[in-house]
Parts: C-alpha cells; sequence; structure tokens
C-alpha cells in the first residue's frame, strides 16, 4: 500500500522498487488509495467501490507491503483512514495478515517515527507484522526521476521482502 498521493510520491517510488525488488515467483500490485473516502460508517453499506475493491486486494493477498512517508511524526491521514475502512466489522481484511513497513523522510530518521505509529494501528487490526523494516531516509538524494537508484536502500527493502516471503509462508500454511 503506498502512502502518499503527491504525483512523484517518494513512497510511491519505493513501493514501484519493491516490485522489481521481490523474490522469484512473487506477484506485486500496489494499492491506490487516492479514492478512498472519508470514512462515514453511515456510508458503508454498501462499501464505497473503491473500499470494496481495496478490501479485496488485501483479503485476496497472501502479505501486504505499506510504504509510507512521515507527516508531523506520523503517518498520512489517508493512509490511516484507508486502514480503518479496510478494517471495518464484520470482516477486517487485515485479520491475521502477515505484514512489513517501509517508511521514508527527507530528513535523517528515514519515517522512523511513522514507521512507529503504523505499527501500533497495525496491532490494533491484527496484523503479523515483521520485525525489520525499511527506513529510508534523506529519499531526496535516493530517488531521482521518480526512481530508486541508492543500491544500500535496495539491498534493504529485498531484505524485508524476503523476510516477509518467508513469514508470510509460515504463517499461512
Amino acid at each position: 500500500m503506498g502512502a502518499s498521493l503527491r504525483k512523484e510520491s517518494y513512497s510511491m517510488a519505493l513501493a514501484k522498487a519493491a516490485s522489481k525488488l521481490v523474490p522469484k515467483g512473487v506477484e506485486f500490485e500496489i494499492a491506490d488509495l487516492s479514492e478512498i473516502p472519508i470514512l462515514n460508517t453511515d456510508k458503508a453499506n454498501p462499501l464505497p467501490k473503491p473500499v470494496a475493491l481495496l478490501k479485496k486486494q488485501i483479503a485476496s493477498a497472501d502479505a501486504i507491503l505499506f510504504s509510507t512517508p512521515e507527516y508531523n511524526y506520523s503517518v498520512p491521514g489517508f493512509l490511516k483512514n484507508a486502514i480503518d475502512w479496510a478494517s471495518l466489522a464484520p470482516n477486517n481484511a487485515f485479520d491475521d495478515k502477515p505484514a512489513a513497513i517501509m517508511s521514508s523522510s527527507d530528513g535523517p530518521w528515514g519515517g522512523s517515527r511513522a514507521a512507529y505509529h503504523l505499527r501500533q494501528v497495525l496491532v490494533s487490526v491484527n496484523t503479523h507484522t515483521i520485525k525489520l523494516q525499511a527506513m529510508v531516509a534523506k529519499t531526496p538524494e535516493k530517488i531521482k526521476n521518480g526512481i530508486l537508484v541508492d543500491e544500500e536502500t535496495k539491498k534493504q527493502i529485498k531484505n524485508v521482502l524476503e523476510q516477509l516471503v518467508d513469514w508470510a509462508e509460515r504463517i499461512n500454511r
């Protein structure tokens, strides 16, 4: 789940890089959160079409990789909103899903505070998030023209993906 709506989003660039770094035989799909409306449970039956699609994507996934920027020491509001929609009763799409986190920021901390908050939210929706995460600091230096060019960051993401796939295989047995 790429968590920035900006056209030149670093989080989306990281998600696209991850799609090319997944282990052989693994399918990777990026969920579009741009059309998810603000949560209003009065409008939850039937679910808005973008929400129903998101829930279907999550439910059919063997694992979920979150890619989020840090906004004001936390995750973007629309990411939290999408998680809230997808976890609505009676069927929490995240229930028992293996997950991993990538976070990013322009500064030196790599979105670590956003990753921490996201991890708290993911506990509440019953994901099984791996300990390892990719925290990408100083993203403007590592992403050029929407493409991840930093080899160390690619290695970090590849390692997270390998551990996520291994974790998903163990959980989904």
